[in-house]
């Protein structure tokens, strides 16, 4: 069994104990003096804010609060690595403390939430590198990202109507690519070739979710799957395009089946089933893509080139 901290990788005791106050009085002040944005009298606690956007009522970010556990997952399971490092006080991480409680001010006195969120996941990550320095919190930088994408993530909510309209300008490309003649007005897709359809895709099929699944299992699987931190981000960047497409696919195939079988069926039964279906093209084209990007291109090329024939 792996103990938790070696003989010879102990933490010093003090700095632990330093870092651990500092998060823990900013978690306090983020409750007490986090939100300055509803009415007089109402709960100042950023947590009370964040909340409703996590129930599982909400279709969309019911889940979002999984990657905090995840995200401290990854920290844990990083200890040995970081104890390896020599740890010192570092300025640059003061600076950014300070520059993290600076944003909170100015989101707190002008009442802009996001901003304290970005800010109090950025003091999740500035203490301790005020505290250890950057060899030791370099193994804490993807972990503290991926926190703030999940307090950050209600703002895609933000675009929800452009998804809806690229979405339908893909599918109706699509249902002209295989004879369809499909008409985009808006977010309402119709056609009066064969049985002829029309539907509009709703905020519950802009992909809204999709593109948060997406971007919240690309970043995980693209840090424990991939060799390098710029095959990482190019997979995570390639996720919100991934998402789009799968969601178009979804769209494409409503529509198809709307025109060969029926309006009913495609709107019914296979409107629910599809969900489940573009979650599988999703992973499918995520593992692919971050298969392409692991391929040695330039080996493989040169092996397809025709070699030069040397002559003794």
């Amino acid at each position: 069994m792996t103990p938790f901290f070696p003989k010879d990788l102990r933490p010093n005791l003090y700095r632990a104990l330093f870092c651990i106050a500092g998060i823990l009085f900013a978690l306090w002040m983020f409750h007490a003096y986090g939100n300055d944005s509803e009415t007089h009298g109402a709960n100042l606690s950023l947590y009370a804010w964040l909340a409703p956007q996590w129930k599982a009522k909400n279709g969309d970010y019911g889940y979002i609060w999984l990657m905090i556990p995840a995200a401290c997952w990854m920290i844990w399971r990083n200890r040995f690595k970081m104890l390896q490092e020599e740890s010192k006080p570092s300025v640059l991480g003061v600076l950014a403390v300070v520059a993290c409680l600076v944003l909170h001010v100015i989101g707190f006195r002008s009442q802009l939430p996001r901003l304290s969120i970005a800010s109090m996941a950025g003091l999740f990550f500035a203490i301790p590198y005020a505290i250890y320095g950057w060899k030791v919190v370099q193994w804490i930088v993807f972990p503290c990202a991926y926190i703030l994408l999940c307090f950050t993530g209600s703002i895609l909510s933000e675009f929800t109507m452009p998804l809806r309209k690229i979405s339908s300008m893909m599918a109706c490309f699509l249902f002209h690519g295989i004879g369809i003649e499909a008409v985009q007005i808006g977010t309402v897709i119709s056609s009066n070739a064969g049985g002829g359809f029309q539907f509009e895709v709703a905020d519950a099929c802009s992909g809204l979710r999709s593109l948060l699944v997406m971007t919240a299992l690309a970043a995980p699987y693209a840090y424990y799957t991939l060799s390098t931190n710029g095959k990482r981000i190019l997979l995570f960047v390639c996720s919100i395009p991934l998402a789009m497409l799968a969601n178009t696919l979804r769209i494409f195939t409503i529509g198809v089946i709307a025109e060969w079988i029926g309006l009913t069926l495609a709107m019914q039964l296979y409107h629910d089933m599809s969900g489940f279906i573009v979650f599988v093209i999703s992973i499918l084209l995520l593992k692919g893509t971050g298969y392409l990007f692991e391929k040695d291109w330039k080996k493989i090329l040169c092996d397809l080139l025709p070699k030069k024939s040397s002559r003794g």
